[in-house]
C-alpha cells in the first residue's frame, strides 16, 4: 500500500515509533502443510524470536532481531493474545506441530552480542567489551559497524555459562538445533564449552555456525575443536563455473573431513535470486541442492514463489506469497529425490569430473553401497547455452545414465556432444528407481544401526568395538531390541574385537538373562523399579521424546522407529534414587505422559536418598524420602526398621517379629515395636536418627 507506505515514512522521520502488525507463530503453525508436505522441508530455520529494540536504540521500522533484549524470552508482536497461554506456550505450540509433523526447529540464536539495553547488559555490564575510553563496542563485518548491537566479551567463564544455560532453555522449549550467527567470532574454548554442556543433556542437538565474514580457519577449528556440527557454505556467493568448482572443490573435501558445510542458495545478507529471473533462481537452487552432502541443502522464504523483494531485518519484505510464477513444483522435486535417492545420502562418493574452468558444472554420485550412481550436470550461465563432453568410458563408469531424476523422464541425448541450455540442470541415472536401499527404509535402518552403535558404546570402550555391516547391525535390532540389549552385558569382549555380528549372534544363540525394564503408557500408573544394571528401554506406538530427570541431571533422548513402535534407551547405572520419566508424543491422543521410576543400588547407599547439596534445612522433605531396611533370618524371624532409627511409619515397622507356624505364613507376632538408641560423645547425648545422620551427608 503506497499510501500507507508514505504515511510511516513520515512518521519515521518524525521521531514516531509506527510498527505494523506481525505475523504470529500460529499464523506459521497454520502454513506447516505448505512446508514440509508440499515443499517437503524437513528443518524450518527461525530469525530470532527475541524482543527486539522498539524506541531505545532502534534500527529501522522494526528493530533488527539480531538486537536482543532478552536471549530466553519470546518477542509479544509474535504471539496472539491469549488469556489461556503465555509467549513461551505459544512458541512450545510451533515446536510441538513441527515435530508432529516429522520436522525439526532450528532457532537463529546470537550469542556474540545483544541489543542495546539488552537484560544482559543491565545485570552484567562487565560481560561486554569496551574500548579504551570506555564505551560498549559495536560489532561489525564487511565494513560495517552495527551500532544498535553491543559485543559480548568471551574471556569470562561465567557467560558461557550463561549462554550454556540459554540454549538449554531453547531446547527446552522444543528447539532441535542453532544457527550460531556471528559464530566465528567465539573463541574456541568457549564454544567446546557451551556445546558441550548443551549436548550433554540433549545429545542431538545441531549447531550450525555462521561464519560468513570470517576466515576458512575459524570455521574449521570451530568444528573441529569448538563442539560445532554443521556450517554455512559459501556457495551461495561463488557465481562463475570457476569460482564454483573452485569453491565446491573445498568445501566438499572439508564436509568429508570436520563437517557439514550447508549449501543455502540465498540468505537475507543477499539480493532475492529472483530478481536476475526464474531461470537464474531455478539453477541456483538445483545447484545448491545437487552438489548438497547428505541433503544439506536450505532456502529462505519466499524463494518458492520468486519473491524479488530483498530481505531486510529492519523492515518488512513481500513473499509473493500464492505467486502463480513460481518454484513450488521444481523445489518440491528436488527436496524429494535429496530425500529418497541413495546418491544424495549420507556416505556418497562425490567426484568433480568437469574442467575448473568449465562453465558447466559435472559432479559425478556414487552411493555408499555403489549399487547407485547418478551424473549431474549444471549450466551455471543463465543466458546461453554451454557444451559439455563425456568419455565413452566415464559414460560406462556411470552406468550409462538415460533417466534424467530432475526432469523426471528419460533422456536420449548424446552425452558425447550435449549442450546444456542456458541455466539448465541435469541429474542423470542409469534408471528412475535406485538399486540399494533408499528413502524412509534407508534412514529407519541407518537409525537402527546407529542406535545399537550408541549403546555398545555405552558398554563398551570404542577399541573394543570391531568391523560390523550396519545393515546386519540394523536386523539385529528389528528382530528384538529388548534381547539385543540384554546381550551387551554378555558379549565376548575378543569376538567383539573382531566381529560385533558374529559375537552378538553368539550371544543371542545362548540366550541371556534380560537386564531390560521396558516402560509403557500403562506404566504412567505406577512406580516402575530399575534394578542396578538394567536399561530402560521406553516403547510406545506413537513417535516420541523422552527425558528422564532426577535432582542431579537430567537426559533427552528421540524414539527411533523399530517395527511398529518408536523406541529410546537409557543406559544402566547413569541415574540413582527417585526421577521422573517425562514422554512428548507425537500423536493426536494423549501428546504428554509422564512416570515415576525409582533407580536402585546394589548396596544401600544414602546418597541415594538425599541429593547431592541436601542440608537439614531440608529435613521435611527429606524424611518423606528416608528409606528402610528388611532383614530376616530365613528361619521366620524379620526386622523392619526405617533408616530413620526409632520412627514408625507402617503397622509393619518392627525391631523383631516372627512368623510362628513352622510350614506357611500366619499373621506376625510382633515381640519390639522399635528401639531407640542415643550416644554420649565430647559430653553430649545425641539420638542416633535421621538428623544425626543428615549432619555426615
Amino acid at each position: 500500500n503506497p499510501s500507507m507506505e508514505e504515511q510511516l515514512t513520515q512518521l519515521d522521520k518524525r521521531g514516531y515509533t509506527a510498527i505494523p502488525e506481525s505475523g504470529k507463530l500460529r499464523d506459521l503453525i497454520k502454513h506447516l502443510p505448505h512446508i514440509t508436505d508440499t515443499l517437503g522441508c524437513r528443518i524450518i530455520q527461525l530469525l530470532p524470536v527475541n524482543p527486539t529494540p522498539t524506541v531505545y536504540a532502534r534500527m529501522g521500522r522494526f528493530g533488527s532481531p539480531y538486537a536482543s533484549q532478552d536471549l530466553t524470552a519470546v518477542d509479544p508482536g509474535l504471539v496472539e493474545f491469549d488469556r489461556r497461554t503465555t509467549a513461551v506456550d505459544q512458541f512450545r505450540e510451533l515446536t510441538y506441530a513441527t515435530h508432529l509433523r516429522g520436522a525439526r526447529v532450528f532457532l537463529d540464536l546470537v550469542i556474540n552480542h545483544t541489543g542495546w539495553g539488552a537484560r544482559l547488559q543491565e545485570t552484567h555490564p562487565e560481560w561486554y567489551l569496551r574500548s579504551e575510553d570506555g564505551s560498549f563496542v559495536s560489532p561489525g563485518a564487511w565494513g560495517v559497524t552495527w551500532e544498535d548491537l553491543a559485543e559480548l566479551d568471551h574471556r569470562n567463564p561465567a557467560l558461557w555459562e550463561n549462554l550454556a544455560e540459554v540454549f538449554l532453555i531453547w531446547c527446552r522449549r522444543g528447539v532441535d538445533g542453532f544457527r550460531c550467527d556471528d559464530g566465528y567470532k567465539i573463541p574456541v574454548n568457549a564454544g567446546k564449552y557451551i556445546t558441550a554442556r548443551v549436548l550433554d543433556e540433549y545429545p542431538e542437538t545441531v549447531f550450525l555456525l555462521e561464519g560468513l565474514g570470517g576466515s576458512w580457519d575459524a570455521t574449521e577449528s570451530l568444528l573441529t575443536e569448538g563442539g560445532m556440527q554443521w556450517a554455512y557454505s559459501e556457495l551461495f556467493q561463488n557465481y562463475s563455473g570457476r569460482e564454483v568448482a573452485s569453491y565446491l572443490d573445498y568445501a566438499l573435501r572439508q564436509s568429508m573431513r570436520v563437517g557439514v558445510y550447508a549449501h543455502y542458495s540465498e540468505t537475507h545478507d543477499n539480493p532475492r535470486l529472483a530478481e536476475r529471473g526464474k531461470t537464474w533462481s531455478l539453477m541456483r537452487n538445483q545447484l545448491c541442492a545437487l552438489t548438497s552432502v547428505s541433503g544439506a541443502y536450505g532456502f529462505t522464504c519466499g524463494v518458492e514463489w520468486l519473491a524479488r523483494e530483498k530481505i531486510n531485518v529492519h523492515q518488512s519484505a513481500g513473499l509473493a506469497w500464492g505467486n502463480a510464477n513460481n518454484l513450488v513444483s521444481e523445489l518440491c522435486r528436488l527436496n524429494r529425490l535429496l530425500s529418497e535417492h541413495p546418491c544424495f545420502l549420507d556416505g556418497a562418493r562425490l567426484t568433480r569430473i568437469s574442467a575448473e574452468n568449465s562453465p558447466v558444472y559435472a559432479l559425478s554420485r556414487i552411493s555408499a553401497d555403489r549399487l547407485d550412481r547418478v551424473l549431474v550436470l549444471i549450466n551455471t550461465d543463465a543466458e546461453k547455452a554451454q557444451p559439455f563432453e563425456l568419455s565413452a568410458a566415464l559414460f560406462r563408469d556411470l552406468g550409462k545414465p538415460s533417466f534424467d531424476l530432475v526432469g523426471n523422464k528419460p533422456f536420449r541425448k548424446d552425452l558425447s556432444a550435449l549442450a546444456l541450455e542456458p541455466g539448465e540442470s541435469l541429474c542423470l541415472s542409469p534408471s528412475s528407481v535406485p538399486a540399494g536401499l533408499a528413502g524412509a527404509e534407508y534412514r529407519i535402518n541407518r537409525a537402527l544401526a546407529a542406535w545399537a552403535i550408541k549403546c555398545l558404546s555405552q558398554t563398551r570402550a570404542a577399541e573394543e568395538i570391531g568391523p560390523f555391516d550396519w545393515r546386519e547391525l540394523a536386523k539385529r535390532v528389528l528382530a528384538g531390541p529388548q534381547q539385543f540389549l540384554s546381550s551387551l552385558a554378555v558379549v565376548d569382549r575378543q569376538v567383539l574385537k573382531s566381529d560385533v555380528i558374529r559375537a552378538l549372534d553368539e550371544v543371542a544363540a545362548a540366550k541371556p538373562f534380560s537386564n531390560v525394564i521396558t516402560w509403557e503408557l500403562i506404566d504412567t500408573r505406577r512406580i516402575t523399579p530399575i534394578p542396578p544394571r538394567h536399561w530402560l528401554l521406553v516403547s510406545d506406538l506413537s513417535p516420541f521424546r523422552a527425558a528422564v530427570s532426577t535432582v542431579e541431571k537430567v537426559m533427552h533422548l528421540q524414539s527411533i522407529a523399530c517395527g511398529q513402535k518408536h523406541i529410546a534407551s537409557f543406559p544402566p547405572d547413569h541415574f540413582r534414587g527417585d526421577a521422573e520419566l517425562l514422554v512428548e508424543r507425537y500423536s493426536e491422543d494423549r501428546p504428554h505422559a509422564n512416570g515415576a521410576l525409582r533407580f536402585l543400588v546394589s548396596e544401600p547407599d544414602i546418597a541415594v536418598l538425599f541429593p547431592a547439596g541436601a542440608s537439614a534445612a531440608k529435613e521435611p522433605e527429606l524424611a518423606r524420602k528416608t528409606g528402610l531396611v528388611l532383614l530376616t533370618n530365613g528361619i521366620g524371624g524379620m526386622a523392619r526398621l526405617q533408616v530413620n532409627l526409632g520412627e514408625v511409619k507402617s503397622k509393619y515397622d518392627c525391631a523383631l517379629a516372627a512368623n510362628l507356624h513352622p510350614a506357611v505364613p500366619v499373621d506376625r507376632h510382633v515381640f519390639v515395636k522399635r528401639i531407640r538408641v542415643w550416644a554420649v560423645a565430647d559430653g553430649f547425648i545425641s539420638a542416633l536418627n535421621q538428623q544425626s545422620l543428615l549432619s555426615f551427608v
